[in-house]
């Protein structure tokens, strides 16, 4: 959390945030990058048509729980190339995107089908599967750690509620 409220607080000024994920991940980057905009920063949804350029020292933050989705590796890669700073948050560590990152955080969730279908012999062996689908945990997880740092943040800038809401949208 330290590492990553550091890094994105570096951002204020000159430099951009960019957010990067794919499917539910995507959304949750999304949800992310709205409260990051709440907070005052510049920050942007890779693919976006309104989406600026990245320049050297921009920060890139891609959500993948699996760390290896194809569309947030090759975005990444293009991010270090132009020189962006990469932080990662992801359950794989060990992962394309966890080994190209700058700064990477590790959330732990099921993002991989169960390597041992039958029940019970997962109950013999004390392997013990969540209930809920493909990469919900991490995803969950992912949001409520993400709604932390904002709120880490906020308390840094000396942001209250009242602030944020100044630049919630107003056109719904």
């Amino acid at each position: 959390m330290e590492r990553f409220a550091s890094t994105i607080l570096r951002t204020l000024g000159d430099r951009k945030i960019f957010v990067a994920g794919a499917g539910r991940s995507g959304l949750v980057a999304k949800a992310f990058a709205m409260r990051l905009m709440h907070l005052g920063f510049s920050v942007h949804v890779v693919g976006e048509t309104i989406t600026p350029r990245m320049d050297p020292g921009d920060l890139l933050i891609v959500i993948s729980g699996s760390g290896e989705t194809l569309y947030p590796v090759t975005i990444a890669k293009q991010a270090k190339e132009l020189g962006g700073i990469l932080a990662v948050i992801t359950s794989y560590p060990e992962s394309t995107l966890g080994k190209l990152a700058d700064l990477s955080l590790v959330i732990k969730g099921r993002v991989l089908p169960a390597a041992h279908t039958d029940y019970e012999s997962r109950q013999i062996m004390g392997i013990h599967e969540p209930l809920t689908p493909l990469g919900t945990l991490f995803e969950i997880s992912t949001l409520i750690f993400c709604d932390a740092l904002i709120s880490e943040l906020a308390s840094r800038l000396g942001k209250t509620e009242e602030d944020l809401a100044r630049r919630h949208a107003t056109l719904e």
